[in-house]
């Protein structure tokens, strides 16, 4: 479900991408990591945006270049698993804009039920092996956020993924600093216990990541 490090280095986290592959690709290699720190990549890939196939194509060559790379599941990511073995609504995933990630993928529309036959086995390993939190000795990093007053080992996947208001407008504190994307925000939100960094590229916004501990910020163009 999740994991956890206690390694001290610098960390960079990465917000909300939605197949914005040019934009992203073009800012994340501004980023100034080394070798020896830490990237994490908060969910949502895909869905939405121009180039969901070419980003996960990206994300897999990045972490062979990077191996110090956590890369979380985002609800967009659980839909498309979902969608793609018949077990979520096309009306709801392409509300959600899951049809620009099936075009991505080169899937005619007559064939979106067989839609998993034409997803690379790579791809499918990446997405399958997303894990729904990540844990450091300082911070809690999660797509969506935490439901107050639940244990993290004992959080709802629905909540890690899918969870709002009842997390931002809350003042709990979770043990740990809890770093999220999920929802848009015009610039980052920085509170005493969260600190969220989806400032919405794919809606005209910027893609945004989050260098710990200093928290210093950088946004794309």
């Amino acid at each position: 479900m999740g994991g956890k490090d206690t390694i001290d280095h610098k960390i960079f986290v990465i917000g909300d991408i939605h197949g914005e592959r040019q934009k992203a690709v073009s800012f994340i290699e501004t980023l100034p990591f080394a070798s020896q720190d830490l990237v994490i990549f908060l969910g949502d890939y895909i869905d939405r945006g121009h180039d969901s196939r070419g980003m996960i194509d990206y994300l897999i060559k990045f972490r062979k270049k990077h191996l110090n790379t956590i890369f979380l599941k985002g609800n967009h990511e659980d839909m498309f698993l979902s969608f793609i073995d018949n077990a979520f609504s096309e009306e709801v995933y392409f509300y959600n804009g899951g049809e620009a990630t099936l075009r991505s993928y080169d899937i005619p529309s007559s064939e979106y039920q067989y839609a998993k036959r034409y997803i690379p086995y790579e791809h499918l390993e990446f997405l399958n092996k997303l894990p729904l939190y990540y844990e450091t000795k300082d911070y809690i990093f999660v797509h969506a956020g935490l439901r107050p007053g639940i244990p993290l080992q004992e959080q709802d996947p629905e909540d890690l993924l899918w969870i709002r208001y009842e997390f931002i407008y809350s003042d709990f504190n979770f043990g740990k600093r809890v770093i999220f994307g999920h929802t848009v925000v015009e610039e980052p939100l920085v509170m005493k216990n969260k600190i969220g960094i989806d400032t919405g590229l794919v809606f005209g916004g910027k893609l945004t990541a989050l260098e710990l501990p200093s928290i210093k910020f950088y946004f794309s163009d």
